[in-house]
């Protein structure tokens, strides 16, 4: 998938959870939606471009992205 359209994405599921009041709840809900509904290739692509700078993704998605953790890459 595009960069780009995984970082619109990402902007705004963090965006909706902007309204929680509790910022760490907020940073693990945006986290667990791409944990839950994100193929794993697509959360790999975009925790890649969080490590090349992540230029044009909004704190709350940088944080949340951060703390994804990946399943490990399957070698068959």
């Amino acid at each position: 998938m595009r960069i780009e359209r995984l970082i619109t994405m990402a902007n705004d599921i963090a965006t909706y959870f902007t309204v929680e009041p509790d910022h760490a709840a907020a940073v693990a809900s945006v986290r667990d939606h791409l944990t839950r509904f994100w193929d794993p290739v697509m959360r790999r692509q975009l925790k890649s471009y969080l490590a090349d700078g992540g230029e044009g993704l909004i704190p709350l998605a940088q944080e949340a992205v951060s703390a994804l953790q990946l399943p490990p890459v399957d070698a068959t």
